[in-house]
């Protein structure tokens, strides 16, 4: 399956990585992202239901009609639970979870009017086995399990897949220097010895894109053995 593909947080780190792998598929491929970017890069906040909407309708008026939408807009902390304020937990969730709904109800209709479609959305391995001082970003990352597990249910029969791609720790700007996930003793424990590279993670998304008809309400997650 190609045709024109959606990704949110194209502009860098693992949301960059699969636009660059779709295109290289055959796919036609715009973006949503916080900030400018290239020709068919549309700038919209995914927390933002209207700007949302209404960068998707422009997508679909320029580009064409959405197959494929990955929701990979995100931001990451390392926060303890006690530090958390309302504001970074309302933040988090706007942003992952609000995100993915966002994005999901402006294309949806669309998919299965055409019967049609996927969606895959960036979650965490965090979201499945959680994370020391991690919470809210576990919390919202979990919950788009729960999302996508519901939304492949309610898709499911008019021909639209709906998935997650949960990475662990991967090598990308979200990760500064001094991370946690990039010491050494830390990497020594992953039965791969390293982090994950955005291309990987870019490889399970195109999978699920492409060839994985087959596959709704499943999570794969690149983790270097993090978690098996």
């Amino acid at each position: 399956m190609t045709g024109v593909a959606l990704v949110t947080g194209a502009g860098s780190g693992i949301g960059a990585a699969v636009a660059r792998r779709l295109e290289s598929d055959g796919w036609t491929v715009a973006g949503i992202d916080r900030r400018p970017g290239g020709d068919r890069c549309f700038v919209a906040d995914v927390a933002d239901a209207e700007a949302v909407t209404a960068a998707v309708a422009r997508v679909e008026r320029t580009v064409g009609p959405v197959d494929a939408l990955v929701t990979a807009a995100g931001h990451y902390a390392i926060t303890p639970l006690t530090e958390i304020t309302a504001a970074d937990w309302h933040a988090m969730l706007r942003v992952h979870l609000g995100g993915l709904a966002n994005a999901a109800r402006a294309v949806l209709p669309g998919m299965v009017e055409r019967r049609r479609g996927r969606v895959i959305a960036v979650a965490s391995e965090l979201g499945l086995a959680g994370g020391d001082q991690e919470a809210h970003y576990a919390a919202a990352k979990g919950a788009i399990v729960g999302l996508v597990r519901s939304l492949a249910v309610e898709a499911a029969p008019y021909g639209v897949g709906v998935n997650a791609v949960a990475p662990g720790p991967t090598d990308t700007p979200l990760l500064p220097a001094d991370s946690p996930w990039r010491d050494p003793a830390y990497l020594a424990t992953l039965p791969a010895r390293r982090l994950a590279t955005p291309e990987e993670v870019a490889r399970c998304v195109t999978f699920l894109a492409g060839e994985a008809d087959f596959c709704t309400g499943e999570v794969i997650s690149p983790n270097s053995g993090a978690v098996i």
